[in-house]
């Protein structure tokens, strides 16, 4: 066995990997190698380490040291002052947003100190294509457990004792799932993780699937064996090549040590997981429609009861989580319900990993206990608003969550406190906006993407929603009506209470919720067509200041429907018929005499 003084994490997220990290880390191994450092210093490609805006990112360990924002430049100089010469580079450690404080570890930084990791335990830390990493962090020892010590009965009432909800949306007990397909009569029996998350902005499961595959993969072998099933399944979307190549990597290796196929362990027990890859339809996120579409037929949902526990996969009884949900099993079981249910709520217990997006200083991928308030997910973690905005709303839940104002700061963020909120936890998509978000326009594009992926099963969604967005879009137009915010309401009820899947159920949230919190937003459309945040084009007008305008030119130049005119070196005037509003004028003027009124 190779021992190495010093290694290098580099972080191999999808983030990381599109702002250039692979250069990174060429140019980190060829410098090592050019050093004669390679029998010294050893170089780990991991998951998402999180902070996704600082990208791309690498710890150096033991000491933990943290750069951030690195080019292939800076990695040469890393290696030749610090890995050689055991000097930090200081200029390309973190420095905090809101006072410029140098953090040399990454335990310095709110961004992590603050938070509690579960489901990303290994995220950012092992080779998510190295089983032997994954071992060294306890892997598989939960499932040689339940194996060797315990009763299926056993296992999935530790699991009801955790009192672990699903972490898909929807909020359901684990453990009472489990137990429902395991007295459910017929075989065989299913074991599915739902892998297909569409919601804009969310990238959670993604993340641990590509950082941790082998933590799912032994969360499902550990639902086999509770609930007597032999084989699982993975549906994951298209558009996660290296999730599903990381994945698949997990799974062979796995089958190589006798950690997934025949007689596990040699307890006699078996259990094998294969890969589904879907086509990117978002409402193949719904379960139902999610177990058609490993059947091999269209995507759509199906009324129920009867519930996937009883009759799911090809009508046998299928237990389907998330993979988060799944993430969080091995460490229940190694260290006991107690300790679970000790972190977050009383109803709510354990953590939530949200990807945090939108206008706030630290994005990136953060899991905190449930309860943490939006305050302390923003302002400590995230680092506040860019730009000294001031905070508006967040969405939670993505198209089918809704809004929380300003004046909800402090409320405590699990499944109940939400939904009170009119918004919903979802699968844990969290972008935050600042004041200069339009949320008639928010409603406008949740609106649009759910029309968009709407499957057209059932009428509700299919023509409600799309009533809806002709309503919105007629609104931020300036054509709203008196009576419209009511209409959106009565459709928007009628949707929720008839739609035959989650999807349509909840399609309406976005526009309930922002009708809730900010109706003040619509009546200023509606009522005085005028866009209080300035994001809604047709109700812009543009004016130009007489005292900063010196006459150059530049904004009827680039005018494309020669709206600007004036004379050369006097005040010009806009011919608000010919306008366009297209904001050209106001982009290029470098005197600041264009703004909109």
């Amino acid at each position: 066995m190779e021992l190495y003084r010093a290694h290098v994490l580099v972080c191999a997220g999808a983030g990381c990997i599109s702002s250039g990290c692979q250069a990174v880390k060429s140019a980190l191994e060829e410098s090592i190698d050019r050093l004669g450092l390679k029998r010294e210093v050893k170089v780990v490609e991991t998951g998402c380490m999180g902070p996704c805006d600082l990208g791309p990112v690498i710890v150096v360990y033991p000491e933990g040291v943290f750069y951030r924002q690195l080019k292939p430049a800076d990695a040469v100089e890393i290696a030749e002052e610090h890995l050689l010469k055991g000097r930090v580079v200081e200029r390309l450690l973190y420095k905090a947003p809101e006072d410029g404080k140098t953090a040399v570890t990454s335990d310095q930084i709110d961004f992590f100190k603050k938070q509690t990791r579960i489901a990303l335990r290994n995220t950012g830390i092992i080779n998510p294509e190295s089983v032997e990493e994954y071992i060294a962090r306890d892997g598989y020892r939960a499932l040689g457990k339940v194996l060797t010590s315990m009763t299926p009965e056993e296992v999935i009432e530790c699991i009801k004792k955790s009192g672990l909800r699903g972490r898909g949306g929807a909020g359901f007990p684990t453990g009472l799932k489990w137990e429902f397909s395991a007295k459910a009569p017929g075989k065989p029996k299913y074991v599915v993780c739902n892998a297909d998350e569409g919601d804009p902005g969310a990238f959670m499961d993604r993340s641990i699937l590509e950082g941790d595959p082998h933590s799912v993969l032994e969360a499902m072998a550990i639902c086999g064996y509770a609930i007597g099933s032999n084989q699982g399944y993975v549906y994951v979307r298209a558009e996660y090549p290296l999730a599903v190549q990381r994945l698949s990597l997990a799974i062979e290796k796995a089958r190589e040590y006798g950690l997934l196929g025949e007689s596990i362990f040699g307890t006699g027990f078996s259990f094998d997981v294969e890969i589904r890859v879907g086509a990117g339809a978002f409402v193949c996120g719904e379960e139902t429609a999610l177990l058609a579409s490993i059947e091999g037929r269209r995507g759509e949902p199906r009324p129920r009861p009867p519930f996937p526990a009883q009759e799911g996969l090809w009508g046998k009884p299928t237990v389907i989580n998330n993979v988060e949900t799944w993430a969080n099993i091995p460490p229940i079981i190694l260290k006991g319900p107690e300790w679970f249910a000790s972190i977050g709520t009383e109803k709510s217990k354990g953590t939530k990993v949200f990807a945090l997006a939108g206008k706030v200083n630290n994005t990136g991928l953060v899991e905190v206990p449930m309860g943490t308030t939006l305050r302390e997910i923003i302002f400590e973690i995230g680092g506040g608003i860019p730009g000294g905005k001031q905070f508006k709303a967040a969405q939670t839940g993505g198209p089918s969550g809704g809004c929380i104002p300003a004046r909800y700061l402090d409320v405590p963020v699990d499944y109940e406190s939400l939904t009170q909120l009119g918004a919903i936890m979802g699968s844990g998509g969290l972008i935050i906006m600042d004041e200069d978000t339009c949320m008639v326009d928010l409603a406008r594009f949740f609106l649009e993407f759910v029309q968009d992926e709407s499957c057209g099963k059932c009428s509700p969604c299919r023509i409600g929603t799309k009533r809806m967005l002709e309503i919105v879009e007629r609104i931020t137009r300036g054509e709203g009506r008196d009576g419209d915010i009511e209409l959106l309401e009565e459709l928007g009820h009628g949707i929720k209470s008839s739609a035959l899947c989650g999807l349509g159920q909840t399609a309406p949230n976005p526009v309930l919720s922002t009708i809730r919190h900010f109706r003040d937003e619509y009546e200023a459309h509606i009522y005085h067509k005028k866009c209080p945040a300035g994001v809604c084009r047709a109700l812009m007008v543009y004016a130009i200041d007489e005292e900063k305008c010196n006459g150059c030119g530049r904004c009827a130049l680039v005018c494309p429907a020669g709206a600007v005119y004036g004379e050369k070196k006097k005040p010009h005037r806009i011919d608000l018929e010919k306008c366009l509003r297209c904001g050209t004028c106001m982009e290029k003027c470098k005197f600041g005499a264009i703004y909109t009124i």
